[in-house]
């Protein structure tokens, strides 16, 4: 069948998304580019696809395997079907996942999602392309949304000139590339039209947004927030959460901002990986645990409301048992809302898998795992206690799905990002996907609260 012929007929396609908000981002623009090139999206019906997109993430050993294993599933599971790795696994391994998957129809990068179009008609034609674009092109029009169309991601920058050291992101994904400020100010006053309440802006460094312009760290992100604040565009009430600000360079003039206008939400997620400096050292960080707390300490002095979520990596090569220690007093004197923790793993070409240690490291993964499940005990207690101080208090709560068969739905408010904290169920009847209601906290199961709205 020519291509003329596969344009007359009705072209399907579904996308199954692995990996992070980011890769969310990037789904969704390959959603709207085939859709606006005459493609029919079925997001709930892979059956009636001639073509599965899976979006694959490639950052650490667990999720290569996942992916490839999704991989390998679509095709044993849909044997009519063209099937195409896109992603950071795609872009990683563009050469070997041919030859490791040959059953592939195509393989497609992630640096300019909007040009999927090229490979999908490819793939449709039984060519089996491989294309991997330079540069990046981060432009979206989204329609489609994995999530519900009242909470989504806004990427504004990719890439990333950090290098820390055991990290695979700029193999994967490059140097910084910031969109121009004008298309996130225009995509942002779009989301709003659409009736979009939360948008969650995602880089691998928010603060570094501008600086491949010469703009000095914080500037760029600080002038883009405060143009979309003051915008005709702009609505009274809307939430902007910031996701992903390394602690090293963290601009102090942001916090400021946050405190003066409501519509930024007071939520930092802070990845600072370790506290102990001959680890952090190793890492590719200049901070220190001193350093880090003096810098949570400034947060909640400025925004009393905040809450900070953080990563801890455990089992770095160089963390012996004092630099364990070391985390761990951290972690007392921190006082983390949430905190997600991962053991290291030896990620080929990053600079940690070549250092003394690194063999002996991935040989001790049982102790790093170990300590994993020992912070993870710990951290319960404390993001308790940092949850019970909201009980009693008055907030907005966004909901996200109504349990059915029962008079409550479960939500979230400012201090719960999507997807990685936990929920506000709310006990009240009727309330429907995407409402934002005003609620009173009466308590606290778990890591999940209780609310009722106002009478």
């Amino acid at each position: 069948m020519s291509q003329n012929d596969h344009r007359a007929e009705a072209r399907t396609f579904y996308v199954e998304n692995l990996g992070c908000s980011k890769n969310q981002v990037d789904a969704e623009v390959m959603i709207a580019s085939l859709k606006q090139d005459g493609w029919t999206y079925v997001p709930e019906d892979p059956d009636s696809a001639q073509l599965i997109i899976v979006n694959t993430c490639g950052f650490i050993q667990t999720a290569q395997e996942e992916a490839i294993n999704t991989l390998l599933r679509a095709k044993a599971e849909y044997p009519g079907k063209k099937v195409v790795a896109a992603g950071c696994l795609a872009q990683r391994w563009s050469k070997e996942l041919p030859d490791l998957i040959p059953e592939l129809d195509g393989v497609f990068g992630n640096r300019a999602p909007q040009r999927v179009r090229e490979v999908a008609q490819a793939a449709l034609d039984g060519d089996k392309p491989v294309f991997v674009p330079e540069g990046h092109e981060l432009g979206a029009n989204r329609k489609d949304f994995f999530g519900y169309d009242r909470s989504v991601f806004v990427k504004i920058a990719d890439g990333c000139n950090h290098n820390c050291r055991y990290c695979a992101i700029p193999l994967i994904k490059g140097p910084l590339v910031s969109r121009p400020s004008s298309d996130v100010e225009a995509e942002v006053a779009s989301l709003l039209k659409q009736g979009v309440f939360e948008m969650n802006f995602v880089a691998q460094d928010l603060a570094a947004f501008g600086l491949d312009r010469g703009e000095r760290h914080g500037d760029g992100l600080i002038r883009l927030l405060s143009s979309i604040l003051e915008s005709r565009d702009a609505q009274e009430k809307f939430w902007i959460r910031l996701l992903y600000l390394h602690p090293d360079d963290f601009p102090k003039g942001l916090l400021e901002l946050m405190a003066s206008d409501s519509r930024i939400l007071p939520y930092l997620d802070i990845p600072f990986q370790h506290a102990a400096v001959p680890v952090l050292r190793k890492m590719g960080r200049s901070g220190d645990a001193h350093q880090y707390a003096d810098l949570v300490e400034q947060i909640r002095g400025t925004l009393p409301d905040a809450v900070v979520r953080s990563t801890f990596l455990v089992g770095h090569p160089g963390e012996g048992r004092r630099e364990y220690q070391e985390l761990l007093k951290f972690q007392e004197r921190a006082q983390l809302d949430w905190l997600g923790v991962f053991a290291w793993s030896r990620e080929e070409g990053t600079a940690a898998a070549k250092d003394k240690g690194a063999f002996a490291a991935r040989l001790s993964a049982p102790r790093a795992l170990k300590r994993k499940a020992e912070i993870e005990m710990i951290q319960r207690p404390i993001t308790e206690s940092r949850l019970d101080s909201w009980v009693g208090r008055e907030t907005d709560i966004i909901i996200e799905e109504p349990v059915e068969g029962e008079e409550m739905a479960l939500g979230r408010m400012i201090i719960h990002a999507p997807e990685v904290d936990g929920n506000v169920v709310v006990h009240a009847p009727g309330l429907v996907t995407g409402d934002v209601v005003r609620s009173t906290i009466t308590g606290r199961a778990g890591i999940d609260l209780q609310a009722e709205p106002l009478r």
